[in-house]
Formats: structure tokens, sequence, C-alpha cells
């Protein structure tokens, strides 16, 4: 186990599936955080370092046909990589640090499918993430067939990557992941209703978040 100092700061991870909203609420976030006063970092994964990004290129054009047990260790030594370079040291200087994605994805995305054995995931997490776990994680819920079209939507012409491109089926499955995953963690975790406007969803984070940072620092 890797030992660390102690971490002043917030660390909020944001997760759900494809076309959830998150990119969009992150920089809303951000911004409602740095008018309250705060330092935001906002980060994002696979990347977040350049390390990470060169990874996240790796996995996301999907043409090596990588087992989801080969995935999992890719997302770890990325994640390793972010948090030694990017992650920890705003925490460390005590800024709020705002994550698109985090471990909760590849638990999701490569056990999905009951791909990857949750006891290797759980060992890979041990290994990469330690004791630098979320403090609050937002999981913004959405039926996946109205994500998949919102992604579609937006990446427009563009080659849809490597998780995008799954089943439908894939993609309830991994729905089912993150609700299972808040309802396990309610302390962590907070489920979102994504299919509300933007700035009714945005409302909601904030307050939360707030809320939280408010407790936190009481």
């Amino acid at each position: 186990m890797n030992h660390h100092p102690p971490l002043s700061g917030f660390f909020i991870t944001l997760e759900g599936g494809e076309g959830a909203g998150k990119s969009t609420q992150i920089q809303l976030l951000a911004s409602a955080l740095r008018d309250a006063g705060h330092e935001v970092v906002v980060t994002r994964e696979p990347g977040g370092s350049s390390g990470a990004e060169a990874i996240r290129g790796l996995i996301l054009t999907g043409g090596f046909g990588f087992s989801a047990v080969t995935e999992a260790l890719l997302f770890s030594a990325a994640r390793l990589d972010h948090l030694e370079k990017t992650i920890r040291p705003a925490l460390q200087r005590g800024a709020v640090v705002l994550c698109d994605r985090f471990f909760d994805s590849t638990r999701a995305y490569q056990g999905a499918s009951g791909a990857a054995d949750p006891a290797i995931l759980s060992a890979l997490e041990t290994i990469a993430v330690g004791a630098t776990r979320p403090d609050l994680t937002l999981i913004f819920d959405l039926p996946p067939a109205d994500g998949l079209r919102r992604a579609a939507a937006r990446r427009g012409h563009g080659q849809a990557d490597r998780f995008e491109s799954e089943a439908l089926g894939f993609h309830e499955k991994l729905r089912a992941g993150f609700l299972a995953i808040a309802q396990h963690e309610p302390e962590r975790c907070r489920v979102i209703d994504a299919a509300r406007p933007v700035e009714a969803i945005a409302g909601d984070v904030k307050a939360i978040v707030l809320a939280k940072l408010g407790a936190r620092r009481a």
C-alpha cells in the first residue's frame, strides 16, 4: 500500500454512461465553485496527465482488441500516473478536484458484462488508488438509449469510440452497474436524474456540492 501525506482538498468525481451530460455539468460546477472562491482543478479519466493521455488514445481507439482485464490494467496504469502528477498535488494544496470519471467507471465498464473478475478490479484499485478516494461521487443516470442518441448527436460524423460502439445491452448493464455502486456506497455517491434540463441538473449539483463542502469545513 502506498503512503501519502494528508490531503486537505476535496475530491469530486462525476460518473455515468455515454451521453449523460457529465462534460457539460463539470464545467458549470467548476464555474460555480470558482465564483464561491475555491481553487478548482478539472480533469478526466482516462487521461489527466501526459502519460495517462497517451494510454487514453491507446484504449479508446479500440483497434487492439484488448480483453477486459487488459483494459483494466491499462486504465489502472493511467490512473496511477494521473493521481501522482495531477490529483494528489492539487489536493495537497487544498484545491477542489473535479474528475470526469474515476475508478467507478473501471468497475462498471470492465465489470459490466462480468468480463473482468471483481477481485482483480478490487486489487488494481487498491494498488493504483490507495487512500486517495473521492469525497463525493455524482452519478448521472439516464436511460442508455437516450444517452447513446445524445452521444451520436454530439459526435456528428466522427467515429464512435471503443465504448460508444458497444450494443445497447452492454449499456443497460453499465447503467445497472453504476446504480449498484451508488446503492452500495450511499455516503459517497449521489444519483442525479440526467434526463432533466441542463439548468435544473446544474442547480441540484451545485446545492449538493456546496452542502458537502460546507459540512467538511464546518
